[in-house]
């Protein structure tokens, strides 16, 4: 007897530590803009509301500062599941992958003795194998009848479950929940990563919200009307303006070779007046209406996924699992909607470098916070594992925020800049490639234009910004003499978080040779940056004559 109680002794802080573990679930949206979420106070809170995620910074935590280090799909899942920063994860771009072996996140939640599984939108090429169990989207994956990638006897990719008649947003939730019920072994804590395809664009909603917000005026963006003289740089300019209609994809007309008023009429015909013709109507109506059919379309995508994520907290509520599990929820990158005439993402302007980011767990983290600390993306993991118990690697670069999380309070020693680095140069969506640094009060930007191996050239340029006085980024103040000390401050920090982050400019010598030519930006500089820009909108035209619509430049292309 005296032996059994001794046992139980000695096992009873493990069997509490291990009750005392939430479940983790940690739920993606592509492309979902914090500026979307109605708990974020934006433009669009008020005509198209999401209760349930408002319910989850309601009683949880909302942040107003957490970025992704880089904005697009691949690389920012990249840097979730490894802790790491794409230039040392090696997800630099679309091509990227995390390979079996290297899945740290569902490595270690194992190590923690959580079952996992992966349910949704994968994009990371590679088997996730390091999961207990995935069903996945192969790729980007259908809106209707979608097809997902799952276990079985054949070589991964080849073995398929199909929806038929499904949206793929309910497809989602109806596998996460068929796991939750069916496959989630009771004994141990569960970490389910549930990843919704929607709003990526081409945005296609469910049918059934056809008829949410037909015929409404979305409020829009001033600056989708009125590009400020002083917004933008030679960069995203050109000299003498010559490359504005040619940098960043457009709503209306501005850019020739990709917009949505190009697309989306044929695409959503509904949206647009029968038989319609934009030869017949106004630059600002045909923007208008774009616009529209834009956001109606993106709107019906996100209203899906908020009424599905009340179908997951009623199952968790039901249960009895609800407040025993952390609930994340989060997008792989912002999305431009409207802002400065421009769509998608990849900028690093504040729509689409600022990633929502919402957490509930009722037993630790008092409700109605909303914190302002700088988090990146390479912070989730950490973070997550130290909720389950887990050991964080040393080949992890973030840090957790779990203490910021219970307290509100940001350690003395938390970071004070976001890095950020874009590397698809002018690819799919014209977006000259760029490194900067975030931090809460100002944002440098610098384009320094050039693909992998420093060619397909377009003009460099510094941007600055001050977001207390300017927080929608309107005004450059990088020439500004006044600002002379903040640049040259912002600078030196810029090259310390390079260094700091091993940002050193091996992986890519010829691209690195380019930052630091044109690094100080004197007079010689810019001039060689106009000639550049001249050099730019000649192939440019070129191109627009010989019909290219999608031109891909990464990796030496």
């Amino acid at each position: 007897m005296r032996f059994l109680v001794l046992l139980f002794t000695l096992t009873l802080p493990s069997i509490l530590a291990a009750a005392d573990r939430p479940n983790i679930l940690y739920i993606m949206s592509d492309d979902h803009a914090a500026h979307a979420i109605s708990a974020y106070g934006g433009r669009l809170a008020k005509i198209a509301p999401t209760p349930n995620l408002d319910r989850l910074a309601k009683e949880g935590a909302l942040f107003t500062n957490a970025f992704c280090t880089n904005s697009i799909c691949s690389p920012s899942r990249a840097c979730v599941l490894t802790g790491q920063y794409n230039h040392i994860n090696g997800a630099f771009d679309l091509s990227g992958e995390v390979v079996p072996g290297k899945q740290m996140l569902a490595l270690q939640m194992r190590k923690a003795g959580y079952q996992t599984a992966m349910i949704g939108k994968w994009h990371l090429k590679a088997e996730p194998a390091d999961f207990d169990h995935y069903c996945v989207l192969p790729g980007q994956g259908e809106y209707h009848n979608p097809k997902f990638l799952v276990r079985g006897d054949k070589p991964w990719g080849k073995n398929s479950i199909h929806f038929d008649n499904k949206h793929v947003t309910d497809a989602i939730t109806d596998l996460s929940l068929e796991w939750l019920k069916e496959g989630w072994n009771q004994e141990q804590p569960f970490f389910l990563m549930h990843h919704f395809k929607a709003p990526h664009d081409y945005f296609d909603n469910a049918a059934r919200y056809e008829s949410y917000l037909a015929g409404i005026d979305i409020p829009a963006p001033e600056t989708l009307w009125h590009r400020d003289p002083k917004f933008g740089s030679l960069a995203t300019r050109g000299a003498d303006d010559e490359l504005i209609p040619h940098i960043g994809t457009s709503i209306g007309s501005r850019n020739p070779r990709r917009s949505y008023l190009l697309d989306l009429p044929e695409m959503y015909p509904d949206e647009f007046p029968k038989n319609y013709d934009p030869a017949d109507y106004s630059d600002e109506e045909n923007t208008r209406m774009a616009y529209n059919a834009y956001l109606r379309k993106f709107l019906r995508c996100v209203k899906g996924i908020d009424d599905n994520l009340g179908r997951l907290f009623a199952h968790l509520e039901e249960t009895g699992q609800l407040d025993n599990t952390l609930i994340v929820y989060t997008a792989d990158q912002g999305f431009m909607l409207g802002e400065h005439d421009y769509q998608d993402k990849r900028w690093m302007y504040e729509e689409s470098q600022r990633m929502p980011f919402l957490v509930r767990y009722p037993k630790t983290i008092p409700a109605g916070q909303k914190i302002d600390a700088i988090v990146e993306n390479v912070d989730y993991a950490p973070t997550l594992l130290e909720f389950a118990g887990g050991s964080i690697p040393a080949s992890v670069h973030g840090r957790s925020f779990k203490s910021m999380l219970e307290t509100g309070k940001e350690p003395e020693d938390w970071k004070q800049e976001a890095y950020y680095r874009y590397w698809m140069h002018m690819a799919h969506h014209d977006n000259p490639a760029h490194v900067g640094l975030r931090t809460k009060t100002h944002k440098l930007i610098f384009y320094y234009g050039c693909n992998y191996d420093g060619g397909y050239r377009t003009p460099p340029g510094w941007e600055l910004y001050d977001l207390v006085n300017d927080p929608h980024e309107t005004r450059n103040l990088y020439d500004d003499p006044e600002q002379a000390d903040l640049v040259a401050e912002l600078k030196r920090r810029l090259a310390e978080t390079r260094s700091r982050v091993g940002d050193d400019g091996s992986h890519y010598p010829a691209c690195e040779e380019v930052i630091q030519e044109f690094w100080d930006y004197d007079e010689a500089d810019r001039e060689k940056a106009r000639e550049i820009s001249h050099e730019y909108l000649k192939r440019r035209q070129q191109e627009l004559k010989e019909g290219k619509r999608n031109i891909v430049t990464h990796k030496g292309k």
